[in-house]
């Protein structure tokens, strides 16, 4: 990964209480949600991290003249969660075109939501890929998540799922199937089809952006809604247990006795902190940040998610992120656009990157060997994994005054980790101080 300087968002040092009524270890979306629900209710809560800044994955970093988010990511305004706990409208978010721009070919052509782009229904339907047939039966599944997706209805892989919707060729095959790879960080149709039809609908409800300011964005005002001494970063929890008539979290920096431990971190290293808990596996992705000298996309698409239906690399999407969020390029930059590229797995060494580079010149039609480097972000543990059949919700108390909260307890999602916080806090409040729930408030 190209070296690069935080944002302006590190909090400062501050000195590490030795006591809190609850402690949340991990100052990811999940566990900043989680200490802001306990501190309404009138808890004393401190969140401990072990990164310089809050965020967990949803971090942002200027590098040189860019500003790049840790991974691609996008904030769905139609997640019901999101309204509940977010100033959307002060994080001034900057919008895709509802739609994704396919290469097939040697041809580029355009398919948007006719029902949020009117003039784009005749532009569907000239889609030049797919039959009259396929279109048809990708419409009638399409209607089917919109109006459905009930829980109680058996479960199977996604890929099962368009098979039994009859969702075949060219559409399923360059269209739905890489749009989908990126969003569940795997391509082989084993997740959930409940989930996918779930994830699918809020795509269909909202259309997914950045903050100005990049994703970062979204913890810091989170964090900004604690009170001045709750949040510690640069502590690394090394364990949690019992100590005499209470709880204990020791740090590098020492210990920190309390009432409950909220463990709100990824899958992976909770279940390093609580052995006992069951967690799922974890799909990997990379990313790729490219400073190009112009847009390599002309404005009709630029705003559009890019995929590659000849599926001829590793790249499952790919974005001209600063024609979107002109605010990625920072003042006196040397170029003219910020291109990403999301890849399945964490390899972001050379031989990944001359293979991206090339896919990006066919997407594109662009030279591409041109382009500067400005980061690569490898994610080992980006999305938890999940397999049918899907349930919802995970418990979120482990017993012992221990509480868990993440992505992993809900579904892999921004919203999955918005609302496993509000559960565990919850949680917290009905069993360990006896109150019915945590108030609702930004």
């Amino acid at each position: 990964m190209t070296a690069g300087t935080s944002l302006d968002t590190a909090h400062p040092p501050t000195a590490l209480r030795t006591s809190a009524e609850v402690v949340v270890v991990g100052a990811g979306l999940a566990g900043l949600v989680c200490a802001r629900h306990l501190h309404a209710a009138g808890v004393d809560v401190l969140v401990v991290e072990a990164a310089d800044a809050v965020g967990g994955r949803v971090r942002s970093e200027t590098v040189g003249s860019f500003r790049v988010d840790r991974g691609f990511q996008l904030l769905n305004p139609a997640y019901p969660e999101v309204e509940k706990v977010l100033d959307v409208d002060a994080l001034d978010l900057r919008t895709f075109d509802a739609g994704v721009a396919v290469h097939r070919g040697g041809r580029v052509a355009a398919l948007r939501d006719p029902r949020r782009h009117p003039t784009a229904v005749l532009q569907a339907l000239r889609f030049p890929l797919g039959s009259a047939r396929e279109k048809a039966a990708l419409a009638r599944w399409l209607l089917t998540v919109t109006s459905a997706g009930d829980l109680k209805e058996p479960d199977s892989g996604w890929s099962d799922g368009l098979d039994a919707a009859d969702v075949h060729g060219e559409l399923r095959w360059s269209v739905l199937e890489p749009f989908l790879a990126g969003v569940l960080g795997e391509v082989d149709g084993t997740t959930s089809r409940r989930f996918v039809d779930l994830l699918v609908r809020t795509f269909l409800r909202g259309t997914p952006g950045v903050p100005a300011g990049g994703m970062q964005a979204v913890p810091d005002q989170l964090a900004a809604g604690l009170p001045a001494g709750s949040l510690a970063t640069g502590v690394t929890v090394r364990h949690i247990g019992l100590a005499p008539r209470s709880l204990a979290v020791e740090t590098a920096g020492g210990g920190i006795t309390c009432d409950a431990i909220v463990v709100a971190t990824d899958a992976h290293t909770a279940g390093h902190l609580v052995p006992a808990l069951d967690v799922p596996d974890s799909h990997a992705l990379s990313t790729f940040w490219f400073g190009a000298p112009s847009s390599p996309a002309p404005d009709a698409r630029a705003k559009l998610l890019h995929l590659d239906g000849d599926r001829t690399g590793p790249v499952v999407n790919s974005a001209v992120v600063s024609a979107v969020a002109p605010s990625y390029l920072q003042p006196g930059s040397e170029h003219r656009a910020l291109v990403s590229a999301q890849v399945l797995g964490a390899d972001t060494g050379a031989e990944v990157e001359r293979r991206v580079r090339e896919q990006l010149a066919r997407v594109y039609g662009a030279h591409t060997a041109e382009w500067t480097r400005v980061a690569a972000h490898s994610i080992p543990h980006a999305l938890p994994v999940v397999a049918p059949p899907f349930e919802g919700s995970r418990p979120v108390d482990v017993g012992d005054g221990v509480f868990v909260a993440g992505d992993h307890r809900e579904n892999a999602s921004l919203q999955g980790a918005l609302v496993s916080g509000r559960r565990a806090a919850d949680a917290v409040l009905q069993k360990t101080f006896g109150r019915t729930g945590a108030l609702r408030a930004r």
